[in-house]
């Protein structure tokens, strides 16, 4: 499995995998196969490939730690840049086809409907992440600070499935099954984080103190 994960091929592999939906969309565009609504959806399907992307690398930390895989760390960059990448679609499907590129109605816009507001709270918080992403930056920023940053993810995800349940109003069960999935994966690190603490706390308390006597 590892020679599988860390092989050159598999990582192409993936870019190309992820590379589907984007592929799809183009061709339905040259198709004309874009349903009634062609702006609606680009759309939902750019804001469900943004979600999923989000959750995908969501995934990494508790996979490569649960089936102790940890060359699947080599993936993670990869998937929330992409995640980046089909946001940007989504804003830009938004701030075109929908806004014709009006600025003053845009800013109106996400000032006046919550969904639309907390959705573009949530592309904000992942343009620093995306800009960050390199080995460049964790040694510019330092890993502590860098780690900090990129938890910002955690906080677009939640916006994310908020602005698609604000935003569908009926049928709620695709942004309830992202929501439960974020949940799920938020919950884990939180228990990992307090696991690891106590693990901390209680080898602190059975290393006994050394006492130096001149």
């Amino acid at each position: 499995m590892r020679a599988l994960l860390v092989s050159k091929w598999t990582k192409a592999a993936v870019f190309l995998i992820c590379l589907i939906p984007f592929a799809d969309l183009v061709w339905r565009i040259i198709k004309s196969d874009l349903g009634a609504n062609p702006v609606e959806y680009l759309q939902h399907a750019t804001g469900d490939w943004t979600l999923r992307f989000l959750v995908f690398t969501l995934c990494i930390t508790p996979f490569r730690k649960l089936f102790k895989l940890p060359d699947l760390i080599r993936f993670r960059r990869m998937l929330g840049l992409f995640a980046f990448f089909y946001v940007s679609l989504h804003f830009l499907t938004y701030l075109g086809p929908d806004q014709s590129f009006d600025l003053a109605g845009m800013w109106k816009d996400v000032a006046k409907r919550p969904f639309i507001t907390v959705g573009f709270t949530a592309f904000v918080l992942l343009i620093p992440l995306a800009i960050t992403s390199t080995a460049g930056w964790i040694r510019r920023l330092g890993g502590k600070r860098w780690q900090m940053l990129h938890r910002c993810i955690y906080v677009a995800a939640v916006c994310g499935v908020i602005h698609y349940y604000w935003l569908v109003k009926s049928d709620v069960r695709k942004p309830l099954l992202y929501g439960a999935l974020v949940a799920m994966l938020l919950l884990w690190r939180l228990g990992d984080w307090f696991f690891k603490r106590r693990s901390q706390a209680h080898v602190r308390v059975a290393t006994p103190s050394v006492s130096v006597n001149s």
